[in-house]
């Protein structure tokens, strides 16, 4: 007997191609009748270029409201990829907009901040989009492999297509 799936943790970088990954994690929970939960997590800038940021920028203030904007912008583009995905699907298919429960842009790293958001929502799968194979991917694939590796809960990568 399979377990069942109740949450889906689904976690996007917010590229263009996480949609594909993302379909998977609508898919499953259509087939399971689980809830899915949206998370992209801004890697935190680390403290010397928070300094740097903020001689650039002269006033403390104006670097911590640059800091709000990035990731005000970064919520706004997961709200506007969300729309654009469920006016791409057919009528039939646009309830299933109902599946998702939650969306969250948070700053922290990345691996960690996955990890406790699928703990402390007790999710029983996490679906990630994984980048193509190359120099690219000692950067963009390395938290969908760190995830993978310390995940205690199954964890779905779903490659990039290759058109």
């Amino acid at each position: 007997m399979l377990p069942k799936i109740d949450k889906i943790l689904y976690c996007t970088d917010l590229s263009k191609n996480a949609v594909f990954a993302f379909r998977y994690a609508v898919y499953l929970a259509q087939k399971t009748g689980a809830d899915v939960h949206i998370l992209s997590v801004l890697e935190q800038l680390p403290s010397d270029e928070r300094l740097t940021l903020q001689s650039y920028i002269y006033n403390q203030s104006n670097s911590v409201e640059f800091l709000h904007q990035r990731l005000s912008f970064s919520q706004a583009q997961l709200q506007q990829r969300l729309s654009d995905f469920w006016q791409s699907l057919p009528v039939e298919e646009q309830g299933l907009a109902q599946k998702v429960l939650s969306c969250e842009v948070v700053e922290g790293n990345p691996k960690q901040t996955i990890l406790e958001h699928a703990d402390t929502l007790n999710c029983d799968l996490i679906v990630m989009g994984g980048h193509e194979k190359g120099w690219l991917q000692a950067l963009l694939g390395s938290v969908a492999r760190e995830v993978l590796k310390d995940s205690r809960i199954p964890t779905l990568i779903v490659p990039q297509p290759k058109e």
